[in-house]
C-alpha cells in the first residue's frame, strides 16, 4: 500500500465528513471588537493568524444525572482562549469542579475529534481495514480497537486512504467539564469565553458630485469577518468601535473566502456608548458563515459637504533644542509632488476603517480615484486623507537667502517655490511650511499674504494658471535670547 501524501489524506478525510463546522447554538450572542488586520478580510490560505478577538455568550442545554460526571461541549471555535471560558447553570442546579479545553488544531484535528466514538478505518482501494472504536489519531497513525473479527484486538494502522464515522467530524475546540449535579434532568446553561478569528471594521465608499464644489454620497457599512473554525447562525451582534486594550487571543486557523452583502434597506444598528468606546447592536439575528466577510450598514447613504485640497507641505511640526543657525542643517529642497487630499465634517461617530473615493469618468462610470484609512472620528471632527499625487502638478523649491547674525541673535531664511500646472484648467495649491530652525520666528515678507499662520505653521494658497507657472516667495526671521545656546 503506497502512503497518501498529507494533503491527499487531509482531503480523503474530509470528504467521508458529513459537515465539518458545527452551528451556532441557539440564543447565542457575539461582542466583535475591531481588526484591521487585512488578512482577516482577504481570500485564500492565510496561513496562521493571530487576529481578531470577540467574546461569545452561548445557550447550552444540559443532561444531568444526580451527582458527579462529566461532561462534553463540542462545537467550539477552533482557537479559544481558554482561561477566559465560564460555564453558568441555570438554579444552581450543578457546580462545575473542573473543566479542560481540548484543542483542536494541527492536522489531526478531526480525526481527534471522534477519539471513543465507532469509526472505519479503509485502504487506499476501498478495502475495510479495521471497524471498532478510534484511540489515538497522531502522526504515527491511528490505533483503532478492532471488533471486526473473531476476538478483539488493538490495530495500528500507518497507512490508510479515509476514515468514515457514524457521528460529525469537528474541526473546532471541545470543553470537557466534571460538574457535580444535585438532581438529574436538562438544565440550561450559559458560556461564555473569548476567541480569535472574528472581527471587525468600518467601510466606507464616497462618491462625488460632479462640478466645481464639493459634495459627495456618503455610505457606510461594517465588514465582519468570520475565521474562527466554525459558523455562526442567529446570533445576536454587538460591535465595539474604539481601542481597548486586549491580551492576545490565538489566531484562527486559514479558511476559504465567502463575501456575503446585506441588502441596503437592512434596519440599521443601534449605537450607544460602552465606557470610552462606541457600541452598535444589529437589529435582527444574523449568520456568520465560516470563512466569510458580511456587510452590514451602519447608518443610512446620505450626501455631505467636503473639500478638496491639491496641498503641498515640506517639513513636520518640530521644535529643535537650540537654534540651528547651520545652512545645511536643514535641507532646502522639497517634495516635487503634490498630493491630492480630502477633507469632511463627521456627521456622528466614524469608526476607524478604509474610505474608497470614487468620482464618474466622462462616460458617468464611477471610478477609484483614491481610498486611504480613516482614523476613529467623533460626530463634529474633521476626517482626512490622502487620496493620492496629483498627476499634472509639480513643484521645486531652492533657498533664495540665509543669513546669520550672532550678536544680534538674529537669522534670515528665505524660499522660492516655482509651481507647474499641466492641466487645461487653473488649480489652486495650498502650500503648507514648517519653519523648523526655532520657535521663536516671524514671517518677514511673502510674495503672496498668508492664508492661515499658527505658532509652527505657514498656509499659503496660490493659483497655477492653466499650461502655466506661479511662484511665491518668503523670508522667515529667526530670534533668540542669550540664555539659548545655537547650534550648528
Amino acid at each position: 500500500m503506497i502512503p497518501l501524501p498529507l494533503r491527499t489524506l487531509a482531503l480523503a478525510i474530509a470528504a467521508t465528513a458529513s459537515a465539518s463546522v458545527f452551528a451556532a447554538p441557539a440564543a447565542t450572542s457575539l461582542t466583535l471588537y475591531r481588526s484591521d488586520d487585512n488578512a482577516l478580510y482577504s481570500a485564500g490560505d492565510n496561513g496562521s493568524l493571530q487576529s481578531g478577538h470577540a467574546v461569545a455568550r452561548e445557550t447550552r442545554q444540559l443532561d444531568l444525572k444526580a451527582g458527579t460526571q462529566d461532561v462534553n461541549l463540542d462545537g467550539l471555535p477552533q482557537y479559544v482562549d481558554p482561561e477566559t471560558i465560564a460555564l453558568g447553570v441555570d438554579g444552581d442546579a450543578a457546580k462545575v469542579l473542573s473543566q479542560r479545553l481540548r484543542l483542536g488544531q494541527g492536522q489531526y484535528a478531526a480525526l481527534g475529534s471522534l477519539i471513543g466514538q465507532p469509526v472505519d478505518v479503509t485502504g487506499t482501494n476501498g478495502e475495510t481495514l479495521a471497524t471498532g472504536t478510534l484511540l489515538r489519531a497522531d502522526a504515527s497513525g491511528l490505533m483503532v480497537r478492532d471488533t471486526s473479527g473473531a476476538g478483539e484486538r488493538t490495530a495500528l494502522i500507518r497507512e490508510y486512504g479515509a476514515v468514515k464515522a457514524r457521528g460529525v467530524f469537528q474541526t473546532g475546540s471541545g470543553l470537557q467539564l466534571r460538574v457535580d449535579a444535585n438532581r438529574a434532568g436538562r438544565a440550561n446553561a450559559t458560556l461564555s469565553y473569548s476567541t480569535a478569528g472574528l472581527g471587525w471594521r468600518a467601510a466606507y465608499v464616497a462618491t462625488l458630485a460632479p462640478g466645481d464644489g464639493c459634495k459627495m454620497q456618503f455610505e457606510s457599512r461594517a465588514s465582519i469577518a468570520n475565521r474562527s473554525g466554525r459558523d455562526w447562525n442567529n446570533v445576536q451582534l454587538k460591535l465595539v468601535a474604539g481601542e481597548p486594550r486586549l491580551a492576545p487571543s490565538p489566531g484562527p486557523r486559514p479558511m476559504m473566502f465567502n463575501a456575503r452583502a446585506k441588502t441596503a434597506d437592512a434596519p440599521l444598528p443601534e449605537q450607544s456608548t460602552l465606557a470610552d468606546y462606541r457600541s452598535y447592536s444589529l437589529p435582527g439575528q444574523v449568520d456568520l458563515p465560516d470563512g466569510s466577510v458580511t456587510q452590514v450598514p451602519l447608518y443610512d447613504t446620505r450626501s455631505i459637504a467636503c473639500e478638496r485640497t491639491s496641498l503641498y507641505e515640506t517639513g513636520a511640526v518640530w521644535t529643535p533644542q537650540q537654534p540651528i543657525i547651520g545652512r545645511d542643517a536643514i535641507n532646502s529642497g522639497g517634495p516635487e509632488g503634490i498630493s491630492s487630499t480630502l477633507q469632511f465634517r463627521a456627521f456622528d461617530s466614524l469608526p476607524a476603517g478604509n474610505l474608497r473615493v470614487l468620482v464618474a469618468d466622462r462616460n458617468g462610470t464611477p471610478q477609484l480615484i483614491g481610498s486611504s484609512y480613516v482614523d476613529d472620528t467623533p460626530k463634529g471632527g474633521d476626517a482626512r486623507i490622502t487620496l493620492g499625487m496629483a498627476f499634472d502638478l509639480r513643484a521645486n523649491r531652492e533657498r533664495t537667502t540665509f543669513t546669520v547674525d550672532k550678536n544680534g541673535r538674529t537669522m534670515d531664511e528665505g524660499f522660492r517655490i516655482t509651481f507647474t500646472n499641466a492641466s487645461d484648467t487653473p488649480r489652486t495649491i495650498t502650500v503648507r511650511e514648517h519653519p523648523q530652525r526655532w520657535r521663536q520666528w516671524t514671517l518677514a515678507s511673502s510674495s503672496s499674504k498668508p492664508s492661515a499662520q499658527t505658532t509652527d505653521t505657514l498656509e499659503f494658497k496660490v493659483t497655477v494658471p492653466a499650461n502655466g507657472k506661479a511662484t511665491l516667495d518668503y523670508l522667515v526671521r529667526y530670534q533668540w535670547t542669550a540664555d539659548d545656546q545655537p547650534q550648528g
